[in-house]
């Protein structure tokens, strides 16, 4: 998944700080334990490794704010910990137990309670040692032990696959903190020393626990509003994906840094000035882009290094809510405003609970420059999210926003197990919901709802109650009436006209964006309309076998295979599927076909009486499937190419191109598991693909290639450069997003028309 938020891409601070009015001056390099009025947290640039933590060092920590007694009981846990990890070493060499203190001295940073920090300490001894939670319980008590049950991985229980194993231990602990947030917490704090520790790792582990990192714990740290940990686990995970990239990017930075100091030092001059002059007090720190965040926006916007490091970042942190708009006035009238270039997180915040007023301003020499506008407490909620709840507990008052839209959204992944089928499923719901990027939308009582951008009008219903989403009959946006398909825009009054005897329809699935509507929709599919949904998929799965010329009455011993290889128990359970949507009929009855051998088809005759060998007609697909059809990374099939699949035995069907070479050396094992598949007649979405060019090593080359890539309407998602030894050359390689192989060969011809370019080919495998 690929986040954006506004508020992340200000990263760690310049040299230059300054201050108006009676606030105490800044000092950008105190470490993080030394703090005791920011939020602490990480260093947004991190180093890649971490030193042994000591735990006469967290002893320290703790003894700021905890009770003797409650030390008392954090020393036998660590005590407890020390001997269950005795003898066990890292991959770096360390002790083991070097890495639970580490967690640890994170936690206490957050100031955490007793409880979590015992969690914390102990939070390897079941998964690793074998320490049953009962014994956890009669040592420490039921929610220490509640907590490191919920941080433990399953690795007792057998899974299919890699995949399932690990959408189990997602759910799992999901679940745990939607009923506790002190497991995830912690559990990002385990996260982030690995990831500082990642070094003595081998390299396809790094990039495996990189990603892993990037697409789940990336986004849920950014959910629960903790910027700090956010940015540096992006910037680590960047770090060991990219390591070309990142060093390119750093040394870069490093080079450009003193260039910059003259234009930071005229622009902090300018607003403290002007902020005094205005009687504002305030803070002001200039702040440089996370490497993260400029790689991000050179890709996103195909800039280049020196557009991206054109924009100077600003943070104002004043005294009073009133002064936020005040000192953005301030702001407006010493520097001109970019129209469109404002926007308002106070009056709305983000579902993180964020708050600031975000401008960006044409400065001196005319290079933009952004400014962040918030108090003190925003700045807390900013930089802390729920982990403030601890470290600013007389505060309380100011975080009851944000506690309750955490609550919501964590009663949400309850509401969200209640109704899914199982792990994978649960993990694509939530992985949705984590998706940053939010539209705001109105009731017509003016109550402001947050939801994924892409979300439509029936995703809007659902989020009101899933009441109101399964008896909704129709809908009006802006006082016009609408389908409910229709995608929601930021402004949108919604309005939802429900009826008591209206039910959701299977097809609603193909139009819902939000998890919340997806699991809803499934499961009262499952449920009250299971009747309905067993006969359809009852009937579905009669035509596809019909049309391969099988029995639509199963053998027993069919029958029972066929659950075997699925994660259905009954053929009920697997009619149900069918019906909605979680499997396709035609992969059912291929699937079923590779089990009898192609017994039971009705044989077709010639015009002279002779038998003719059936040809099953091809599966059609329209590539938004879901996980029941996928299109294969190694050669990315896209509409127009001759299609072959591959069934896999849990029923899915893996889309190849024709002369894939992958497919063709897989098809020599499994000759039986492989199927015609075609290309719907309509689809309404882009796919990707691969391309490679050969290029002079020109300067404005990949500009100009960029350029004609936007000019063919095709969407840029990655590029990467090989250097094969020879200056003057370079091999570009190019993800894209195209609408079918006219779109890519217009796209391509309009790549091969720019001189420099020497020769471009797609990509197959």
């Amino acid at each position: 998944m690929s986040l954006t938020p506004t508020d992340s891409t200000l990263g760690s601070p310049l040299s230059a700080s300054s201050n108006t009015g009676n606030t105490t001056r800044a000092s950008s390099g105190r470490s993080a334990s030394k703090q005791t009025q920011h939020p602490p947290a990480t260093n947004p640039a991190p180093a890649l490794h971490s030193g042994v933590a000591t735990f006469t060092h967290l002893t320290h920590k703790l003894e700021e704010y905890l009770t003797p007694s409650e030390l008392k009981k954090v020393k036998e846990a660590y005590r407890f910990s020390d001997e269950m990890h005795l003898g066990q070493m890292r991959k770096s060499g360390e002790p083991y137990i070097s890495h639970p203190l580490a967690v640890a001295e994170i936690c206490a940073d957050w100031k955490l309670d007793a409880q979590a920090m015992m969690a914390a300490l102990l939070h390897d001894v079941m998964e690793d040692q074998g320490v049953r939670k009962e014994e956890l319980i009669e040592r420490f008590g039921a929610q220490v032990a509640s907590l490191v049950d919920g941080l433990s991985k399953l690795d007792k229980i057998e899974f299919q696959s890699q995949i399932e194993a690990q959408a189990e231990n997602f759910r799992k602990m999901l679940l745990a903190m939607a009923r506790d947030v002190r497991v995830i917490l912690v559990k990002l704090a385990d996260r982030l020393h690995n990831m500082r520790t990642l070094g003595s790792m081998p390299p396809d582990k790094k990039r495996r626990i990189s990603r892993e990192t990037m697409e789940v714990y990336v986004p849920i740290a950014h959910r629960l509003g903790l910027n700090n940990i956010y940015r540096e686990l992006q910037e680590l995970s960047f770090s060991h994906l990219y390591p070309l990239r990142h060093r390119t990017l750093l040394k870069a930075v490093k080079a450009a840094r003193g260039n910059r100091r003259e234009v930071v030092t005229k622009i902090l001059e300018s607003v403290t000035s002007t902020l005094i002059a205005a009687g504002i007090p305030a803070q002001v720190d200039g702040r440089e882009k996370t490497l993260f965040g400029i790689y991000r926006k050179m890709r996103n916007k195909h800039l280049s290094f020196s557009q991206v490091l054109d924009v100077y970042g600003f943070r104002v942190v004043v005294d009073s809510f009133a002064n936020c708009y005040v000192a953005l006035g301030t702001l407006h009238s010493l520097f001109k405003p970019m129209p469109g270039k404002f926007k308002d997180y106070i009056a709305i915040p983000k579902l993180n609970g964020y708050q600031s007023l975000h401008t960006t301003l044409i400065g001196p020499y005319g290079t933009p420059v952004e400014f962040q506008i918030r108090t003190q407490d925003m700045h807390r909620v900013a930089e802390s999210g729920v982990a403030a709840h601890w470290l600013y507990k007389d505060d309380e008052g100011s975080l009851t926003d944000l506690q309750q839209r955490t609550h919501a959204w964590l009663q949400s992944l309850l509401d969200i197990q209640k109704q899914t089928g199982d792990s994978a499923e649960f993990l694509e719901h939530v992985k949705v919901d984590l998706f940053p990027d939010s539209v705001y939308v109105f009731t017509p009582k003016s109550k402001i709802i947050a939801l994924p951008r892409g979300a439509t009008a029936l995703d809007f219903a659902y989020s009101i109650h899933t009441d109101i989403g399964d008896q909704t009959t129709s809908v009006v946006i802006n006082h016009e009436p609408a389908p409910l398909r229709t995608e929601l825009h930021n402004g949108d009054i919604v309005e939802i006209i429900t009826s008591p005897s209206s039910r959701p329809s299977p097809n609603w699935l193909g139009y819902v964006r939000t998890g919340k509507a997806r699991s809803a929709i499934r499961h009262r599919l499952r449920t009250v309309n299971l009747a309905e949904s067993q006969a359809l998929g009852k009937r579905l799965l009669t035509n596809a076998l019909n049309t391969l010329g099988l029995e639509p009455d199963l053998p027993s011993a069919i029958i029972e295979r066929l659950l075997n290889e699925s994660s259905a128990k009954t053929i009920d359970e697997l009619y149900a599927d069918i019906g909605i949507g979680t499997r396709m009929a035609p992969l059912v009855a291929r699937h079923i076909m590779g089990m009898t051998d192609g017994g039971g088809a009705i044989p077709q005759l010639d015009v002279e009486g002779h038998v003719m060998p059936s040809k099953p007609d091809p599966v059609v697909i329209t590539g938004n499937e879901g996980s029941t059809v996928q299109l294969a990374a190694c050669c990315l099939p896209i509409p127009g190419d001759k299609l072959i699949g591959h069934l896999k035995h849990d029923q899915a069907l893996i889309v190849h191109v024709e002369d894939c070479e992958t497919a063709k050396r897989h098809i020599e094992k499994e000759p039986d598991r492989w199927i015609e598949v075609t290309w719907a007649g309509e689809l309404n979405r882009r796919f990707e693909c691969r391309i490679t060019i050969l290029a002079h090593n020109q300067k404005g080359t990949l500009a100009r290639i960029a350029a004609e890539i936007g000019e063919a309407d095709a969407h840029i998602v990655s590029v990467s450069m090989d250097d094969d030894g020879d200056p003057a050359m370079k091999h570009l390689r190019f993800t894209i997003q195209v609408e079918d192989r006219v779109h890519l060969a217009r796209t391509m011809r309009g790549i091969r028309s720019i001189d420099s370019v020497t020769r471009i080919l797609r990509e197959r495998s």
